[in-house]
């Protein structure tokens, strides 16, 4: 399966191939401050099962991880591993928004205050104990 998405001006697309590895919200601080909002909602791929297309910008959010986002209308799309193995997409950035539900929180120790969470979905403090 393919599925397709975008930022909200369009200069940028991309296709995703495949079921997602996980499907998790972040709840951690540095997620909450690289996407303006109480936590990131996202569908982790590896890298080489996406294709983009169109002028991106990186930031490097840490060591680990760069934040690539639309340089024409900053739409904040995936969080990139410098290593070149994972790539963790926006849930919302793709076309069919409801094509991927959430099963785990992570980093619910960090989560803001009136943020609540449905206690059906696995929450673990921090991140997946390994």
């Amino acid at each position: 399966m393919i599925r397709e998405g975008g930022c909200l001006c369009g200069a940028v697309r991309f296709k995703a191939e495949g079921e997602p590895l996980n499907v998790r919200i972040c709840h951690c601080r540095m997620c909450q401050k690289a996407m303006g909002s109480p936590y990131f909602a996202r569908a982790q791929f590896d890298q080489k099962a996406l294709t983009v297309e169109g002028d991106t910008g990186r930031y490097a959010s840490s060591e680990n991880i760069d934040r690539v986002f639309c340089k024409t209308c900053g739409t904040r799309l995936f969080s990139w591993r410098r290593n070149g193995t994972l790539a963790g997409v926006a849930l919302a950035t793709f076309d069919d928004r409801n094509a991927f539900t959430p099963t785990e929180h992570i980093w619910v120790s960090e989560k803001i205050g009136w943020v609540t969470l449905e206690e059906s979905i696995i929450q673990y403090m921090g991140t997946i104990p390994t």
